[in-house]
């Protein structure tokens, strides 16, 4: 009986010693969106700091496309051994209540931390005579054909608040779709629409010129770089706190404990100065959550956002 009790200490021993390696050679991650924005940012500076950490690089492989679900499929059909991850930003919940996918975000894959979030700001073309969003919904109530949101996309957290926002606010005015954030800023920018909703980098620099009025944010609490802007709960709309955020996620059944080795790196990442100044720059508020932290927000985010969706009654075609 002791050979076989032996046989079994060795092979726990083993597969511990093994545990501990991760990762014992180069891990994939795998970037669904173009190089350049903010997802590539993130990935690209949490990544190095991963790199150095343990030793192993950490590479970094763009694969967009298709609302980002084409880098997400090769993840998901990826041996689930934490060598092979996916960045990807909130999106990546929403898209699969919009469209068809070929994949369940909750059963095909294993959240293992939220880097951070970026707050939503609310601005309004400055010829609108209107200094606080609920001057804005009184106008847009009075004259519902003359004002309109600008866009980026279906979908996007900028529009899903938008939807929100109209109904918990008892007004609606047409949103017009842009693909991306250039073309409806340009048309805010020129008064062919009224007003966005972004993420704050997106307009800070036009709110500082004073070419687009910031009305609002969707926060708890003020943003440090928009002091003087109120929250949307401190302009009437309780528990109003939106944003987009950006996760690490890899396919389903990856192994608890590559999943807490991952979890220790990026908690630490998060808090490095270097990393915090460059994602900081960008407008991210650092997270660095746990696998069972990321689960819970990205349960109750799909909630959020299905409501809205439903709400909304928004289809894509």
């Amino acid at each position: 009986m002791r050979l076989p009790a032996l046989i079994l200490a060795l092979c726990c021993l083993t597969g511990a010693a093994t545990a501990d390696q991760y990762p014992s050679k180069p891990v994939r991650v795998v970037v669904a969106a173009p190089p350049g924005g903010l997802t590539d940012i993130v990935a690209r500076s949490v990544s190095q700091f991963l790199h150095e950490k343990f030793g192993q690089p950490f590479v970094v492989e763009n694969i967009a496309g298709a609302s980002s679900t084409i880098g997400a499929v090769q993840v998901q059909r990826s041996a689930p051994d934490g060598y092979t991850l996916l960045v990807n930003p909130s999106l990546f919940v929403i898209t699969p209540m919009l469209m068809k996918v070929q994949y369940d975000v909750e059963k095909d894959f294993t959240p293992i931390s939220n880097f951070g979030t970026v707050p939503v700001s609310i601005g309004i073309n400055p010829e609108i005579p209107a200094k606080t969003i609920q001057e804005f919904i009184a106008l847009a109530k009075a004259n519902p054909d003359k004002f309109t949101w600008g866009a980026e996309g279906v979908g996007s957290v900028g529009h899903l608040t938008m939807e929100r926002l109209q109904r918990e606010g008892g007004f609606k005015i047409l949103i017009v779709h842009y693909k991306g954030t250039s073309p409806a800023l340009i048309d805010l920018l020129a008064g062919r629409v009224s007003a966005m909703i972004s993420p704050v980098p997106n307009l800070i620099e036009q709110f500082r010129a004073g070419k687009v009025r910031p009305v609002a944010v969707a926060t708890k609490t003020r943003v440090s770089t928009l002091p003087d802007v109120p929250t949307l709960e401190e302009s009437g709309f309780p528990n109003f706190e939106t944003g987009s955020w950006y996760g690490l996620w890899g396919p389903a059944g990856i192994p608890a404990d590559v999943v807490a080795t991952l979890n220790r790196g990026i908690a630490e990442a998060v808090k490095t100065p270097r990393v915090m100044e460059r994602v900081a720059k960008q407008g991210l508020i650092p997270v660095g959550s746990s696998s069972a932290e990321f689960a819970a927000f990205q349960k109750a985010e799909i909630a959020k956002y299905g409501k809205i969706i439903k709400d909304a009654n928004i289809k894509t075609n």
